[in-house]
């Protein structure tokens, strides 16, 4: 004999479009819905301009926050070029602003007066490393929220890392990123080489 069983959580999972209400301040005054999707951009891949696109439809503003230096990624562009790159390949995008950053990305939010950090999942090992983020995030400043997007199918496979590792053995990446990002990174293999 068959039995049924019920599960009962703990939590309710909460929907994207409940996660994005508007946000209110303390007179009651609705405030932008503004998100900060932070990364190296080293570089910007078509897996990131999908994200930025269709985040630029769920928020207000998009401050696409480029890292000046990473402890644990090395730097294929200067930080300059990333930022004028990532521009380029985002400026048909009205509500999407570039910056970039040197610090915890939590005090960098609060500077965009935002609430809401915005990521990137394409694997399941993102996802490791992401939610120990999130948690890191969350004990530095409980008032910030992530969410996480995932990228169309057919770029969930490109990495800037990839990219870079294909660039340097003189590979064609043209796939994979914006034409002025293969330009300059066949720039940057020149330099180089």
């Amino acid at each position: 004999m068959a039995r049924s069983v019920s599960l009962r959580y703990k939590f309710k999972p909460v929907l994207l479009t409940k996660a994005i209400e508007p946000i209110h301040d303390k007179n009651e005054n609705v405030m932008m819905k503004i998100a900060v999707y932070p990364g190296t951009f080293n570089p910007i891949t078509n897996g990131h301009m999908d994200l930025a696109e269709r985040a630029s439809g769920l928020f207000d503003k998009i401050i696409v926050a480029v890292v000046g230096k990473n402890q644990q990624k090395p730097n294929a562009l200067p930080l300059e070029q990333r930022v004028r790159l990532t521009k380029k390949v985002l400026g048909h995008l009205e509500n999407v602003e570039v910056r970039s950053f040197d610090s915890l990305i939590t005090q960098f939010v609060k500077e965009c007066d935002a609430k809401i950090i915005l990521r990137g999942l394409r694997t399941v090992a993102d996802f490791e490393y992401e939610f120990q983020l999130v948690g890191m995030n969350r004990i530095l400043e409980p008032s910030i929220e992530t969410v996480f997007l995932a990228p169309a199918e057919h770029l969930s496979y490109i990495s800037s890392t990839l990219v870079r590792e294909i660039a340097a053995y003189g590979g064609d990446i043209s796939n994979f990123v914006h034409p002025a990002v293969a330009e300059a990174m066949a720039g940057q293999q020149k330099c180089s080489s």
